[in-house]
């Protein structure tokens, strides 16, 4: 199942358009990512929907920069697209990575007492619908998710 029939199947179409914006691999993008979504997004959906947009975004640049093959080399990108839905109100974001030997992510519970290991299960505990598939413009992988209003 490709990323669109997915989406279609959940109920919120992307929008045309939308904004794209690349960021190194590294960990100070994570804030930096989360700034320019802000901005974009502030006028558009209303604060609470934001709130947990950002968090999302938050966490799965987190795990593009910490698991895959991205964050791994010293020239790594991540790719972030952000879109607003078309049928229903929300957002849609994509982040891109160079993919990882691992395969697919999974969401899981963290182990107790673990300090990280959270990022993908607040993702499929917040988010409308998620998931991950490979890319379309090259080598490795774009995980998504939506958050409706």
């Amino acid at each position: 199942m490709t990323t669109g029939d997915q989406v279609l199947r959940h109920g919120g179409e992307v929008a045309a358009g939308g904004w794209r914006r690349a960021f190194p691999a590294v960990e100070a993008s994570v804030p930096v990512a989360r700034a320019w979504a802000r901005e974009l997004l502030a006028v558009w959906i209303v604060a609470p929907v934001l709130d947990d947009v950002l968090l999302l975004l938050s966490e799965v640049v987190t795990n593009a920069v910490t698991h895959s093959d991205s964050g791994r080399s010293a020239d790594g990108w991540v790719t972030l697209r952000v879109s607003l839905l078309s049928r229903v109100r929300g957002v849609h974001v994509e982040v891109a990575d160079d993919g990882a030997a691992g395969g697919a992510p999974v969401a899981r519970p963290a182990e107790a007492g673990s300090a990280g290991g959270r990022g993908l299960w607040l993702v499929s505990e917040i988010a409308s619908a998620w998931g991950a598939s490979p890319r379309d413009d090259g080598p490795g992988r774009s995980v998504w998710f939506q958050v409706l209003e």
